[in-house]
């Protein structure tokens, strides 16, 4: 149990974090809520941009990547796509991303443009990342709250700072927490009682739920301190496992009459490589040292949308240059590998995402009962110094 000077330390520690960084839980808590099923809803709310004309075979066969490459490619209005998201569900669509340029530009947006795989024509395109509160834009606006709090790097820095500082408090509040080592004691510590009073119910409430809930706080603070500030926290993963060194994947020099691979050639080769896979993502060569970057899921992944597989090509040979296969990870990696589905809950499916759902709620309850203990403690330390001035005048009179 910590006592003593160390324990109001400790107090003031938890007081200022919940003080300065509670609203930005309570954000992060709620959106992260919502987009736990971010796909779902956008598709219900955009029917006509993310839903195909009819269902389609999964996967989609090569032919229709490399006609819509060449109808988007020889169309001004939309150009060479970086990346094409090929559709992952019999009702899905052909997203290619594009860079966006002027004033709109920033991390983690790009101009997406929807193609139906049935009739390769273009269903629709938004951009993505741009604040906005339209059908179109409300989910991938509040992605964008939620990861970059709609501030870019700005943003996301301060995001993953709040995991840091999360981390930390919620530390904290276990060492508050630890009771007096008897029986007693610890049944106290972890019952929720009333005993007439709503100061003790709301105390209990923080105290013994904050207890139960730690450890999913400390891996959602963990693991939003990694996904936003990865350069920080790698280090500190390596120290204890093996984490593999990023791995080099530029393609070879080619001779100028070489022309780089089709999606589709690349595709197959990636299925090559892993016939029982999925490809979800292309990433298209930009200059002619660049390579393809093919994201994959395979049967088992703990990471059920797109995959963890990644697999580097040479853009001219579909020779492979690197991979990264979570199957045969180290065991590093392989923590590394668990961050984003434990922070979704897509690791449990439909269960640990109902249970992440629900989990978004807990920084407001704990924000408001902790709100009020402060409150409680602040009045009453008021009213202690309003006596204690009374007495004095009574004794100087």
């Amino acid at each position: 149990m910590v006592s003593g000077r160390l324990r109001t330390v400790f107090i003031k520690v938890h007081l200022y974090i919940g003080l300065s960084f509670g609203l930005l839980f309570v954000l992060l808590g709620l959106t992260g809520t919502a987009i736990a099923w971010r796909d779902e809803l956008d598709a219900a709310l955009n029917p006509d941009l993310l839903v195909a004309s009819a269902p389609a075979r999964i996967p989609v066969g090569g032919p229709a990547i490399d006609a819509i490459y060449r109808k988007l490619t020889a169309d001004p209005h939309y150009g060479r796509p970086n990346a094409f998201m090929l559709p992952m569900h019999e009702d899905g669509v052909f997203i290619a991303a594009y860079p966006i340029k002027g004033p709109d530009a920033g991390p983690g947006r790009s101009r997406q443009v929807m193609i139906d795989p049935i009739t390769l024509n273009v269903k629709g395109e938004r951009l993505w990342g741009v604040p906005g509160l339209s059908r179109e834009q409300l989910l991938p606006t509040l992605f964008h709250l939620h990861r970059y709090l709609l501030s870019g790097e700005t943003g996301k820095t301060i995001v993953g700072l709040c995991g840091m500082v999360m981390l930390i408090s919620v530390i904290v509040g276990l060492a508050l927490w630890w009771p007096k080592m008897n029986r007693r004691s610890w049944l106290q510590s972890v019952r929720i009682t009333h005993g007439g009073s709503w100061s003790r119910f709301n105390f209990s409430l923080h105290r013994a739920g904050g207890l139960f809930i730690a450890p999913v706080m400390l891996m959602t603070a963990f693991s939003g301190w990694y996904l936003n500030l990865p350069k920080w926290v790698t280090p500190i993963i390596a120290s204890v496992m093996t984490v593999s060194p990023p791995p080099k994947h530029q393609s070879a020099p080619a001779a100028p009459d070489v022309e780089m691979l089709s999606p589709a050639l690349a595709v197959a080769a990636a299925q090559r490589e892993y016939p029982d896979a999925l490809v979800t993502r292309v990433s298209l060569p930009r200059k002619p040292t660049d390579a393809y970057e093919i994201r994959l899921r395979q049967a088992g992944e703990i990471r059920e949308d797109s995959g963890a597989t990644r697999l580097w090509l040479d853009a001219h040979t579909g020779q492979r240059i690197a991979a990264r296969d979570p199957r045969q990870a180290a065991s590093g990696d392989t923590f590394i590998n668990w961050l984003f589905p434990l922070h979704t809950g897509e690791a449990f499916g439909f269960s640990g995402r109902v249970f992440i759902t629900i989990y978004g709620l807990t920084p407001l309850a704990f924000a408001l009962t902790g709100i009020l203990i402060w409150w409680k403690r602040r009045t009453g330390h008021r009213r202690h110094l309003a006596r204690e001035r009374e007495r004095s005048k009574l004794t100087r009179a």
